[in-house]
């Protein structure tokens, strides 16, 4: 634990790779969209009607950054027109494997963070 007179440079908080997976589970739609990913595989229109209030835009970038770290799988099957399907990979399921005590453990506080 850091004490009260410990400085991080900044650069070192940025390399640090705790710091880009905060970031990213940080994310509005990040963790709603890989708890619905754990499930099963989704096509696009799937994932946008399961998740209230998200624009298309919102979900194609929240996509595209968990494909990008490897997260999520896109398969584009060869059909007319061209139908995409999303799924964990199995760094995303090492993930989500992860964040389950974390889960559990906002269950047992009934997910408030008003006591934090």
């Amino acid at each position: 634990m850091l004490d009260a007179h410990t400085r991080v440079p900044v650069a070192e908080y940025d390399a640090c790779p705790v710091t880009g997976i905060v970031r990213r589970m940080g994310e509005r739609w990040t963790l709603l969209v890989l708890a619905l990913l754990a499930r099963r595989p989704y096509r696009f229109n799937e994932l946008h009607r399961a998740i209230e209030g998200i624009s298309q835009r919102m979900l194609t970038r929240t996509l595209r950054g968990l494909e990008g770290d490897g997260l999520v799988e896109r398969t584009v099957f060869p059909t007319v027109p061209p139908s995409v399907e999303y799924a964990l990979s199995a760094e995303g399921a090492d993930l989500m494997a992860s964040l389950a005590p974390l889960t559990a453990w906002a269950v047992r506080r009934g997910g408030s963070s008003a006591s934090m």
